[in-house]
């Protein structure tokens, strides 16, 4: 066996009480909508990021949190069982509901974050688009703690390696392993938090949809890379050989970024206030 580091083989649940368990994957939800929430408040107030006030207030958010909340986890779940594993859920489709057991899909929650920011911002008469860049500004919290979750569950490792930093996890086999899950936490989360927040105080926002648009490219291309020391989930293995499902769902989310990026930059710095 080649030389790899040992896993911390965590325990996922934090704490037990009879049937009642609190993992730390449920835990890294609540937490990054917490402080995506706290975040986005902060964002709202600060008149200066939008050259005046912001075009929604703080009690809005407070409001949309339910929303985004709902849109993420059943966009999320959906896009599991329509992506990853429709074959299965056709033979069992009440365990479909099943969420404790764990299968979401990213893609599919930023589908349904997107459905809820428009059908929240026509609801009240705030922008689409600025409602959408500030939701998108704290997306890379959740991320970041979404894929330490899954360090800590022993589960999306990556692909057999030979790297100093490999790890054998528990339900990965004998071989070590690259830990992608960090390396999907380092860039998908703190490096996309960071490239969007520097963005926000060069004066982003002003341009409503840019920082959506950043977001997607952002994520687009940092999950394809990862993709590429990730193991393919099992049920489906590699697409034309090379391509994972992660890859290919990326790519219709980095031309929408791209399209986004385009609009925004044609738009008056200061037009907050678009749809």
């Amino acid at each position: 066996m080649l030389l790899a580091l040992p896993f911390p083989n965590f325990d996922p649940v934090l704490i037990q009480l009879g049937p009642f368990a609190i993992r730390w994957y449920a835990l890294a939800y609540i937490a990054g909508i917490l402080i995506g929430w706290l975040y986005a408040r902060a964002i709202i107030r600060n008149e200066r990021l939008w050259g005046g006030p912001a075009p929604m207030t703080a009690a809005d958010y407070d409001d949309f949190i339910l929303w985004v909340t709902l849109g993420i986890i059943l966009g999320g779940r959906i896009g599991y069982v329509m992506f990853y594993n429709p074959g299965y859920f056709a033979d069992h489709p009440l365990e479909a509901l099943q969420l404790w057991k764990g299968g979401m899909s990213f893609h599919g929650g930023f589908t349904g974050c997107i459905a809820a920011v428009v059908l929240f911002a026509k609801s009240r008469g705030i922008p689409v688009l600025s409602l959408g860049d500030v939701t998108c500004a704290v997306g890379p919290i959740g991320l970041f703690l979404g894929r330490l979750a899954n360090f800590v569950n022993g589960e999306l490792w990556g692909r057999p390696s030979d790297v100093p930093w490999a790890m054998v996890f528990p339900s990965g086999g004998p071989l070590p392993r690259h830990p992608s899950q960090l390396y999907e936490a380092a860039l998908e989360g703190v490096l996309l938090f960071a490239v969007l927040g520097l963005l926000i105080r060069a004066g982003a926002l002003k341009r409503p949809g840019l920082i959506i648009g950043c977001f997607a490219i952002g994520y687009s291309l940092a999950r394809s890379f990862c993709e590429l020391f990730r193991e393919p989930d099992a049920q489906l293995g590699f697409l034309w050989n090379t391509v994972t499902m992660g890859t290919l769902l990326s790519v219709p989310l980095l031309a929408f970024g791209i399209v986004l990026i385009v609009i925004a930059l044609r738009r008056r710095p200061d037009a907050t206030t678009a749809s």
